[in-house]
């Protein structure tokens, strides 16, 4: 589940504990929890429900203005069922601490050196790791769609790619496109591996 930044800064706040999405099926379960930039979503029940009994007051605790907002926006979705997603703010993301350590040991820099090698190694693609850290570092800010194409990958399999970057706590997303995170600097600082 994606949320806009007024919508997670309102998470953050505690103001915003409701959600509502047009699913084909549900990307979330009760009991799940989801990580994201306000912290990790503990997911307490995901229900269908028919648009027209959702409340104004149902509206304003998903972040909306009005209830005709939030109706206006699930109707530019055709595909699916509308679900009515409650949830609580559940405490940080780990991985916010992750990466902004500053300082690593070699062999704390060793062991994710081994994380990356078996990432390129399982890649039916071949290695990528090293070149992404490369592209983001030259480019921090730049839309994902354009760091996809100068790195050869369709901008999904990028993404996905990233993804797994940042639960390293290597990288972390801007409003647009990616930066090395303190971590992945200090990464880098460490191993001077030729990142052309």
């Amino acid at each position: 589940m994606l949320f806009k930044r007024h919508i997670l800064d309102a998470i953050a706040k505690g103001e915003v504990t409701l959600a509502f999405r047009r699913w084909t099926r549900p990307t979330v379960k009760p009991g799940g929890t989801l990580r994201m930039a306000a912290g990790v979503l503990a997911i307490e029940a995901v229900e269908r429900v028919a648009p027209e009994n959702i409340t104004a007051a149902e509206a304003r605790r998903a972040g909306h203005a009005s209830r005709k907002e939030l109706l206006a926006e699930l109707a530019s979705r055709k595909q699916g069922e509308v679900y009515r997603i409650r949830f609580r703010l559940a405490g940080a993301d780990p991985r916010v601490a992750l990466r902004n350590k500053r300082r690593l040991t070699r062999a704390e820099g060793e062991a994710l050196a081994a994380r990356l090698a078996a990432m390129d190694k399982a890649s039916r693609r071949g290695p990528w790791t090293w070149k992404y850290l490369a592209l983001i570092e030259a480019h921090p800010g730049l839309r994902a769609a354009d760091l996809a194409a100068k790195a050869g990958r369709e901008t999904k399999v990028f993404k996905t790619e990233v993804r797994r970057l940042k639960e390293l706590g290597l990288t972390e997303s801007l409003e647009t496109g990616y930066r090395l995170s303190p971590l992945g600097r200090a990464f880098l600082l460490v191993f001077d591996r030729d990142l052309s």
